[in-house]
């Protein structure tokens, strides 16, 4: 069984773990090099009560998370947040990204933000279909701003709006 809540400090290690597979793996994180489990911890402190991260766990075991972060340092973007999803390599395709980002989307319209803005390579045909499910609309297509893997890679803008 799925369950999802947020993260506390002591699942740091394994969203460190989840993402730097990413890394190495797949083209859904632009990073190249994996990161330092300091450097989670950092990026863990730095969020807050309308940035939250939120993991899924199966069998007491976190197989994926989910966040939302600043958009920009600009005040009139406060009500804009970026989210990111990661998932496990064992884990994919049981309906774990579905559950998150439906939770993911929830905790945001609690903390009154107005947009939410995804980034997904072109290609990822499963990222951008969960993404279109959950509301998220394409918005443009950023031609060649990636390079990983030696493909030059292009990601697709994608926004969810409250409340339209």
């Amino acid at each position: 069984m799925i369950s999802i809540r947020p993260a506390t400090p002591n699942d740091v290690p394994a969203i460190s773990a989840i993402y730097n597979q990413a890394i190495l793996t797949t083209d859904a994180t632009f990073d190249t090099e994996p990161r330092t489990l300091t450097e989670h911890q950092a990026w863990f402190e730095e969020q807050d009560d309308q940035h939250p991260v939120l993991v899924a766990e199966v069998d007491g075991e976190v197989v994926g998370w989910a966040s939302l972060s600043r958009y920009s340092p600009r005040r009139a973007y406060d009500r804009t947040a970026e989210f990111s999803i990661y998932v496990e390599e064992a884990s994919r395709n049981l309906g774990i990204g579905k559950q998150l980002i439906g939770a993911t989307l929830e905790a945001g319209a609690k903390t009154g933000l107005r947009a939410v803005l995804a980034r997904v390579t072109t290609g990822n045909d499963v990222s951008l279909r969960m993404h279109e499910q959950a509301g998220f609309k394409q918005v443009g297509i950023m031609k060649k701003v990636g390079f990983k893997f030696d493909r030059e890679l292009d990601v697709c803008m994608m926004q969810y709006i409250y409340g339209d």
